[in-house]
């Protein structure tokens, strides 16, 4: 139970991760699924802007979380979101500082 630095790219900005090895593929996983929500949105809507893109594609990741009858993979995904979610914040305050 090692911890792994990656890099994730995610609406164009790269995101250095530490995690530990074995969320690895979840939450590569996850930021996969986040990049196709995007490019969806952007390739069938008229918006650009990337935060706009961000809200729109968690809403629509949430509400697809919501209907799944499987706790089990609703549990999983909600963990690797909140890595995700957690380690994005802590590099969003690290960069407005």
């Amino acid at each position: 139970m090692s911890d792994l630095s990656i890099k994730l790219n995610i609406a164009g900005r790269m995101y250095p991760l530490t995690i530990r090895r074995e969320e690895e593929e979840s939450i590569r996983k996850a930021a996969r699924k986040i990049e196709e929500a995007i490019k969806a949105f952007e390739e069938n809507y008229a918006v650009r802007d990337k935060q706009d893109l961000l809200a729109m594609t968690a809403l629509q990741l949430a509400t697809q979380s919501m209907k799944q009858g499987n706790k089990e993979e609703d549990h999983e995904s909600e963990n690797a979101l909140r890595d995700i979610q957690a380690q994005l914040q802590k590099v969003l305050n690290e960069s407005n500082s």
